[in-house]
């Protein structure tokens, strides 16, 4: 019996990275998962492996900057098992430049991802959850929810407004038995994390082979990158009734970055 049999979750950016780790955490424990993805591909590829596994999860397309997309996402979820227990509003992308010379159609972009988009996700998923009485909302911010780092503007920006969007959402929800909590990892290793070294060794003005240690670690006491399981076991005890009181926070898993 897993601790979370009777649920269904919705994960957005769930082809990959944190997203398919947290949706594989969430699903080993027994809830029925919807895995939603930009990427259509990699994200039937990644419910087939799963599914191998013997894990109940499916599939569907979803753009969260779009509103009736993130809408169609939810509704998808209940059409598909009935409920809709947890919500994990994952996905993102990055862009790496000087605010001077960032393009301004990519700051648009980033926030009404990462911002927007979990705006949306929640609004729609959370009537379920208050008709039902339970719920848990875990939104994926990043230790640049809690502190800055240069050449991220929008990336900041947006993860700052997470964070800030989770406290006001674990409020007007408490009473219906419904936690909001942000996840803040620090550096992960993920393709989205993999992606930004090119680019961090050109801004940084280094070599690309010096970026892991200079850049990404060097903020953190554990000098070593995070592993995308162990964001997913946090996603799980957000879950448990053993985090019932936990609501309102961005929890750090950061390796001490945001401990000085």
């Amino acid at each position: 019996m897993g601790m979370l049999d009777d649920r269904a979750a919705a994960v957005t950016g769930a082809a990959s990275g944190l997203g398919l780790a947290i949706a594989a955490a969430l699903a080993a424990e027994g809830a029925r998962v919807c895995m939603a993805d930009l990427n259509e591909e990699a994200g039937h590829a990644a419910v087939e492996r799963l599914r191998r596994e013997g894990r109940r999860v499916a599939f569907t397309h979803v753009d969260v900057a779009d509103p009736a997309s993130a809408r169609q996402m939810i509704d998808t979820t209940m059409a598909a098992f009935g409920r809709l227990d947890v919500l994990v509003n994952n996905a993102g992308l990055q862009h790496i430049s000087p605010i001077v010379d960032f393009p301004e159609e990519r700051w648009n972009y980033l926030l009404s991802v990462l911002l927007t988009g979990t705006f949306l996700c929640t609004k729609y998923a959370l009537p379920h959850m208050i008709r039902s009485g339970w719920g848990r909302v875990i939104n994926v911010a990043s230790a640049h929810g809690l502190v800055a780092s240069p050449f991220k503007a929008a990336y900041v920006a947006a993860k700052h407004g997470v964070v800030g969007f989770t406290k006001v959402a674990a409020w007007e929800v408490a009473a219906h038995g419904i936690t909001v909590n942000a996840i803040c990892p620090g550096y992960v290793r993920t393709p989205l994390v993999e992606r930004q070294i090119a680019d961090q060794a050109r801004v940084h003005g280094i070599p690309e082979s010096e970026v892991v240690a200079r850049v990404m670690l060097e903020p953190q006491a554990v000098k070593r990158l995070l592993e995308p399981p162990e964001i997913g076991a946090m996603a799980v005890y957000l879950c448990s009734d053993a985090a019932s009181v936990v609501t309102g926070t961005a929890l750090p898993i950061d390796g001490g970055w945001t401990a000085r």
